[in-house]
This record gives C-alpha cells, structure tokens and sequence, in this order.
C-alpha cells in the first residue's frame, strides 16, 4: 500500500480495472494476478456478472475447503456451481443460486448432518463475498482528472 493512499481509497486493496478497448478492461491486483473483462460478444473475457457470481462461489468453497478436506481427505474434487438470472430493468441480481457438489457418498448418515452443518456455518462464518452480499454494502465513486492527479467529483453511487 503507498503511504500517501488515505484508508477508504478506492486505490487502498491494490485493485483497478484498465481500460484497453471498446467496454473491455484487464483488472489487476498488486499480486500481478490479471483478469479480462468485457461483454458477452467480445468471447473470451468474464462479463461483470460473471466475475461477482464466481467470487461468490470461490468464496464459498474456500471458506469451507478446510471442513471438506477433513471429512472427505485433503484430495477431494469440489465444485462450486453458481447462476442467477438478472432483472433487466433494475440491472442487479435478484437471486443467487449454488450449488457445491462434493462426493459424499463414503459419509453414514451423522457424518453427513454434521459435515453439512459445518459447511453451511464455515461458508457463513467466512465467506466475505456472501456476507456482503447478503448485506448490502455502500458504494461510492471518485472521479479523478488524470493530468491534474485531483479528484473533481465524489459522491456514493446510486442504488
């Protein structure tokens, strides 16, 4: 983090998102971690959308990769299957559905409550992109003039 950089920055995480064409953007993390974005006709890039439901579903099945690998052993196959269909007039989505599939079936029926209940409680727990989710959050923009490195509008964005 650069020390000049006041806590509630956008530039605070070490996140962005760069333009480099028409409605397409390359996001970034100060890892060197890279992600394309775009619309759904530009082919390979995750759309927006898209991005927030795979956080979600990475998110849950990190929060409860520890849970599973317990139970099931440290090689178990998880996959986190995620869908929500947006409301076009209101541009957001209503609803996410996911679904974590995991071979359960070396589980009797106690073992299977007690991972299914641990799961659910470590994905509540942890799960921050759930959590925000489910929460709501505020979000506000700075708008910022490039040449002159000063912001010229701030305000929260509607919602």
């Amino acid at each position: 983090m650069t020390p000049d950089i006041a806590v509630g920055s956008a530039r605070t995480d070490g996140l962005w998102a760069e333009r480099v064409g028409t409605r397409l953007y390359t996001g970034h993390n100060s890892r060197g971690a890279e992600v394309k974005m775009g619309p759904v006709e530009a082919g390979d890039v995750f759309t927006p959308g898209e991005l927030l439901k795979i956080a979600l579903a990475g998110c849950a099945g990190m929060s409860s990769d520890h849970t599973l690998s317990r139970h099931l052993g440290s090689d178990v196959r998880v996959t986190v299957h995620v869908a929500g269909i947006k409301h076009p007039a209101e541009e957001r989505y209503p609803a996410l559905q996911e679904e974590l599939v995991a071979d359960l079936s070396g589980l009797d029926a106690s073992a299977l409550d007690r991972v299914l209940t641990v799961v659910q409680r470590a994905i509540d727990r942890n799960c921050t992109v759930g959590r925000t989710l489910e929460h709501s959050t505020d979000v506000s923009l700075t708008v910022t003039d490039a040449s002159a490195g000063a912001a010229v509008a701030a305000q929260p964005v509607a919602g």
